[in-house]
């Protein structure tokens, strides 16, 4: 249900979903029981409605279209820095003629302001791989994604101290980016964070030599459980390159406190939290922002570690049954919150990137695009305040009048 959540609204939405103008590819696989294959390329999700023809006014000039990221609400500014890394010691899952694994990953971290210069949001191949792939023969022009605003610099000169290191994946089929405003927000609260693109699993991954990787797993049949698990594989990776001694691959990783290490990622990127977690005594904390857990929490457990699950409301009293098989077996401390008319990709970039275009918002997708990204923020940088910190946080103790979207689970 929630891998890769589709709705009637998400059809849409220009970034939302791979539907094009004229003609339907699938949109956002549409719900499907934990292992089951997403919807082939060519064909319809069953409750997905067309897209609408774009505004020409949003896809013709380049110039009238500007987006901008919100803000960061910590205190430090943000710098980012990208890494190529390679896995001699496993061969690509998806791809094994193409060598051993290969990640690109994006560095942000606390920064002193007025240092480096702007960071883009993606590059232009990324970004072309991205429209081409959700909207064939689209008329959006590149820039208009490749220059979304955001408030990182690059090469930007590092805070000091020690800081806390958290992972974060995106869904299946969205580049890294899809989650760069919770990256860049978790950044400017203290954190180190590596964002990570999970190669030949998203619309496009560029490399050092400008090459961008196609989405080779999309519409190939898969066992779901063996994306989370290979997923949980790429993130240790990261983990070990960014840690290890005496020659770590991020040239700042001497601001990685090495025992405060969490993850959180989106859709696929969430429910590869469990498969990592249970891995990897390193990841001390998980959060899963709306995904089915294709790998769920055994009887046994989580060895005790925290865990938050944020996801959309299904309506009528559903629920996710990978979630409500995993809740009880959770065994340290844990919250389920529904935030209330949310969709899919609200906890995402994708609502801010729809609204600068001038889209409509999904249909019963009721709160706004700045009010989904806030919550986020707030509820996911206060799980990691509290369990990578040690700070207190009553956001998290029960329901507040200041938050009424946000439903606890019993």
């Amino acid at each position: 249900m929630r891998r890769l959540r589709a709705t009637v609204g998400a059809a849409a939405l220009l970034l939302a979903l791979p539907l094009s103008v004229a003609a339907a590819v699938p949109a956002m696989a549409a719900p499907s029981p934990a292992g089951s294959a997403a919807p082939a390329l060519g064909a319809a999700a069953p409750d997905v409605a067309p897209a609408p023809a774009l505004d020409a006014a949003a896809t013709s000039d380049p110039a009238a279209v500007r987006i901008e990221l919100p803000r960061p609400t910590g205190p430090y500014a943000v710098g980012r820095e990208i890494l190529h890394l390679v896995d001699q010691d496993r061969p690509d899952p998806w791809v094994p003629s193409a060598g051993p694994r290969q990640l690109m990953v994006s560095m942000y971290y606390p920064a002193h302001a007025g240092t480096g210069g702007p960071a883009p949001y993606m590059t232009a191949g990324a970004a072309r791989a991205m429209l081409d792939f959700r909207l064939p023969g689209n008329t959006v022009p590149t820039e208009v994604l490749a220059g979304v605003r955001t408030w990182s610099a690059t090469g930007a000169r590092p805070q000091g101290g020690h800081y806390p290191l958290v992972v974060l994946s995106p869904g299946f089929v969205d580049a890294r980016t899809a989650v760069t405003g919770l990256a860049e927000d978790l950044a400017s609260r203290g954190y180190v964070v590596a964002l990570v693109d999970h190669t030949y699993e998203n619309t496009g991954t560029t490399f050092p030599d400008g090459r961008t990787l196609p989405c080779a797993m999309c519409g190939r049949p898969k066992d779901w459980s063996q994306v989370d698990e290979s997923r949980a594989k790429d993130v240790s990776f990261v983990i070990d390159r960014l840690t290890s001694r005496p020659h770590p691959a991020w040239r700042h990783a001497r601001m990685i406190d090495r025992d405060r290490i969490g993850m959180a990622g989106h859709s696929a990127g969430g429910a590869a939290t469990v498969p990592a977690l249970l891995a990897d005594d390193r990841i001390r904390a998980g959060v899963n922002l709306d995904g089915t857990m294709d790998v769920l929490v055994p009887a046994t457990g989580i060895g005790g570690k925290p865990f938050l699950m944020i996801g959309h409301s299904l309506g009528g009293g559903a629920e996710d049954e990978s979630w409500e098989t995993s809740w009880p077996r959770l065994d340290g401390w844990k919250r389920w919150l529904t935030v209330e008319g949310t969709d899919h990709h609200s906890f995402t970039d994708f609502p801010v990137l729809i609204d600068g275009l001038g889209l409509p918002p999904a249909p019963g997708t009721t709160i706004a695009s700045g009010r989904a990204v806030d919550l986020t923020r707030r509820y996911v940088g206060a799980f990691f305040d509290l369990h990578l910190k040690g700070v207190e946080q009553p956001l998290l103790d029960g329901p507040n009048a200041a938050d009424p979207e946000v439903v606890f689970h019993p």
